[in-house]
């Protein structure tokens, strides 16, 4: 939609094809083309070089071709095309108007007017110009298997330059004393669409102010994804598949209305052969370089590898030397990219050791920074509070002692290391989860074991005054992960319980691992987590939660049902 001269118009798509439809949308009761009728058509057609012909619409026949009628002009003709039956006898009969001068780049409105031998032209309300035909317009011009063309003949050549106002088919009658006389003839309408009747507001003075669009070209293209840059920049793209509506800003096409996409299934993609079970698997990418895969193999040899995202699949890139490993943890600080490993045995030295490696770009891989002593880690969670970096580490047990700390350090800008900052009591612990809600900063603990029971506290803290404090606990069963999501402005907190078990007490191995995992949501009156909803799982050793397009999903990892490892893991929306 462009406006121009204080008036809209549309500009037609390049494609023919685009405005097209079949005849029998406007003939439904009668197949047959009225002998008497009206044409009214508002244009504005830029300069044409010579013998240049456009067409404003035709009807073609879909399987010869055949025009039955349409309209066509020149630098300075008009023709009126219409096909003639008599008998067995076919032909093309032409009615040109000479010395029309329509292509000055202004608006102009017809009336084409037809009854029987009589075919009369009038051009901005001024005095009709009159053809007689040799013989009548055909009283039975079947429109049967016949298409409509606004702008074209069904080919790219000969198609509609110009911005089109009005098209109007008005049988029975001469629409010239319809729309004439007027104030403004060249504009004179019998039937504008809505959207283009907006005019420029006129204020006191010359000066003219112009409302929404403006003078902006809104064409709207259909089809398969076109090109965005500069010279698209404010166009609208209509995905006919998706049935969305995108908007060019020059770069890239971004959604203005967009059809929700409903996830039907996930298909297997790739599989990666490890040398030995992979306790967890962290996915990041590091900027102008790309997409990285790092798993945590339980094996010492050959240890845990990194992948790296090549020509559409992951490829080994490096491998670490690591001791039962159990998570990694990518962060950055600042423009530095560092990947945590949590060791869960000792090393050749008998060190209990975990590792943070940072990136080196000249070498396109990860080297030892720093290695900070841990007690059997499970986990690493690396988060930033107020401008500062920190980095959490869930110690399982020491020995056989499982009631131990696990500790909080920071990240000293003035020597490069990460030093203790916090240490908190844990049981068992196996996954730390942080998460931000307004100004608010959270870390919840998955205690898994006491020593005697997996029935135990886990523990959500707060932080406050530059140290976390408890916020509230939440009964869990062998706790084993947490993950934080939100939904629009609702807040979730999912644990993953994996066992149900105290010392002395016998149970049938399904009630041990058959058993809920809950889902919790965060009451801001009451300013806790309350219970939202239970979901039975086997053994969940992980959530992750996940959107496509407008739709939520949580997936759970389940493990073992009592009697089998080999269990379904569900996708729930």
């Amino acid at each position: 939609m462009v406006q121009s001269q204080g008036a809209r118009g549309f500009r037609l798509s390049a494609s023919p094809h685009v405005l097209s439809f079949p005849s029998s949308r406007l003939f439904k009761n009668c197949h047959l083309f009225p002998e008497e009728f009206s044409i009214v058509v508002t244009i504005k057609i830029p300069s044409l070089p010579p013998k240049k012909n456009e067409y404003v619409f035709t009807i073609i026949t879909e399987g010869r071709g055949n025009v039955l009628l349409g309209l066509r002009y020149s630098e300075n003709k008009l023709h009126f095309l219409f096909w003639n039956v008599e008998g067995s006898e076919e032909w093309q009969s032409k009615v040109t108007f000479r010395g029309i001068f329509l292509a000055n780049d202004r608006w102009h409105t017809l009336v084409l007017a037809v009854s029987g031998i009589s075919v009369s032209l009038s051009i901005d309300c001024s005095i009709p110009i009159e053809v007689v035909l040799d013989k009548s317009f055909p009283a039975s011009l079947n429109t049967t298997d016949s298409r409509i063309y606004v702008g074209s003949r069904r080919r790219q050549k000969g198609f509609f330059s110009g911005l089109l106002r009005q098209l109007v088919l008005l049988p029975g009658s001469d629409a010239t004393s319809s729309i004439c006389p007027n104030t403004r003839p060249r504009l004179a309408e019998l039937s504008v669409p809505e959207v283009l009747k907006a005019i420029p507001l006129e204020t006191e003075g010359s000066d003219i102010q112009l409302t929404y669009p403006y003078e902006a070209d809104m064409k709207v293209t259909l089809g398969p994804k076109p090109p965005c840059s500069n010279s698209e920049i404010s166009q609208f793209w209509m995905d006919t598949s998706l049935k969305g509506l995108f908007l060019c800003n020059g770069i890239e096409w971004i959604p203005v209305l967009e059809r929700k996409e409903k996830l039907d299934y996930v298909e297997e993609y790739q599989n990666l052969a490890t040398a030995s079970e992979s306790m967890g698997l962290e996915i990041f990418l590091i900027p102008n370089v790309g997409y990285f895969a790092v798993m945590a193999n339980k094996n010492n040899q050959p240890g845990s590898a990194l992948y790296r995202w090549t020509n559409g699949k992951f490829v080994i890139q490096q491998y670490f030397s690591t001791y039962q490993a159990q998570a990694w943890k990518y962060f950055t600080i600042e423009k530095r990219i560092f990947l945590a490993l949590a060791n869960f045995e000792k090393n050749d030295d008998g060190e209990e050791l975990s590792v943070i490696y940072k990136w080196n770009p000249k070498k396109m891989k990860f080297l030892q920074y720093q290695t900070i002593p841990t007690f059997s880690a499970r986990d690493w969670e690396a988060f930033h509070i107020d401008g500062e970096t920190f980095l959490a580490v869930a110690n399982h047990r020491e020995g056989n002692n499982h009631n131990i700390n696990s500790v909080i350090y920071k990240w000293n800008s003035s020597n490069g290391l990460f030093e203790m900052n916090q240490t908190i009591p844990t049981s068992g612990a196996y996954d730390w989860e942080f998460f931000s809600i307004g100004p608010y900063s959270f870390l919840v603990v998955a205690n898994t074991f006491n020593g005697t029971s997996t029935n135990i506290q886990s523990h959500i803290y707060i932080w406050l005054g530059g140290t976390f404090r408890l916020f509230q606990s939440v009964m869990t069963f062998g706790a084993s992960d947490w993950e934080f999501f939100r939904i629009k402005d609702r807040f979730f907190l999912a644990v993953a319980n994996s066992h149900n078990y105290t010392v002395g007490i016998k149970m049938q191995k399904t009630e041990e691992y058959a058993i809920v995992s809950t889902i919790y949501e965060l009451n801001i009156t009451a300013q806790l987590f309350l219970k939202y909803q239970d979901i039975l799982t086997y053994s969940a050793v992980d959530w992750e939660f996940f959107t496509v397009g407008e739709d939520y999903f949580l997936v759970v990892a389940n493990s073992y049902d009592g009697n089998s490892f080999s269990v379904n893991s569900v996708i729930y929306r």
